[in-house]
This record gives C-alpha cells, structure tokens and sequence, in this order.
C-alpha cells in the first residue's frame, strides 16, 4: 500500500516566513491533487512539521545555523494556510528537543511505525525543503526498505548554496528513489 507524505509546508517555510523558500507556496496546488486523490482513495496522508521549542539548537541565537523558526504553537510552525488537512491524517512533529535538530520526518518519531501499522510499503513525498527536510525523510525512508517517488512539481529547494536542489535530487536517485512527475506516479 501506498502512502502520502506531506513534508513540512509550514508557513515559515513559504514566501513571508522566517526561513522562506523562494516559491515554497507554488506546491500547495498540486499536493492538494494529491491530497485530495489519496483522500477519496482512503490511502494513507501523513503530514510532517517542524515543531521546535523557542531556544532550539539549530537557532542561530542558540549556536545553529538556522534563523528561529517553526516554533511550536506560533503562526510559522502553522500549515501554509491553503494546504488541504485531510480527515483521519496523522501529524508527525519533529525536532522538538531542544538538543536535538531532525530533517527526516523518521528521526525521533513515530512515523516508521505509523505507516508500518497500515501496511505501507510505498511512499509518495512531498514539500520542502528539497535540500533539507526532503532529502533525509526520502533517504530515510529507502533506508528502512520504502519504495520512493518524489514527485517533482510538489518540491521546492531552499539552495543555501545554488545548486543544493539539484544535488539533492541527484543524490535521492542515487539512493533508489525514482523523481519525476505526478503523470508518472505510482499505482
């Protein structure tokens, strides 16, 4: 069985956050396709978010490298506010140790298990950032035996550094993931 994930579209991830994404809000549309269609197939939708506490490490006021962002409870760590929540979804919260950053939506939770207990074994990922937070759940995911499809309209890179999205994409395939568009997707 196949399974939706919805990485991270937090509205401080899109245009007007404290960690943007140039274009970050240009995926809502198509996931909402996808969110819609796994909805009304009564296949699993899992949500994951950033939901750190207000002095996490990886804040650049506490030694990390990051602006403060997606604190837990505030309007930035919100869903973008035109992303379908689908009825019956699980939300994964992530990085909420103070000590401890998490990319992956598998690190420090449930997330594994969750969609173990529905049977899943295939894993359609979405959401941002392409070049953080994608990236490792995608590497996390082949690594505890997924299949992957990243759909390629419904992702969106940060690039830190020019160039990051598309080593990122790269070292996904690399892996085992397959990238490519939502005409492709998986049965």
């Amino acid at each position: 069985m196949k399974a939706l994930l919805v990485v991270d579209i937090q509205n401080d991830f899109c245009p007007g956050g404290t960690l943007a994404v140039n274009g970050g809000d240009d995926i809502v549309e198509p996931v909402n396709r996808l969110i819609e269609s796994f909805a009304d197939s009564g296949l699993p939708i899992v949500y994951t978010r950033d939901w750190h506490p207000p002095c996490h490490s990886s804040f650049k006021e506490f030694g990390g490298i990051w602006p403060a962002h997606c604190v837990a409870g505030t309007p930035g760590a919100d869903f973008h506010p035109n992303l379908l929540i689908a009825k019956n979804a699980v939300v994964i919260s992530k990085a909420c140790k103070v000590e401890a950053d998490a990319y992956s939506g598998f690190e420090g939770t449930n997330l594994d298990s969750e969609l173990k207990a529905r049977g899943v074994d295939k894993v359609i990922v979405t959401g941002l950032a392409t070049d953080y937070c994608v990236k490792n759940t995608v590497l996390d995911a082949l690594e505890l035996g997924y299949g992957v499809f990243v759909a390629d309209e419904c992702i969106k890179a940060v690039n830190v550094h020019p160039g990051d999205g598309s080593s990122a994409v790269a070292e996904m395939k690399q892996a085992g993931a397959v990238v490519g568009p939502l005409i492709d997707l998986p049965d």
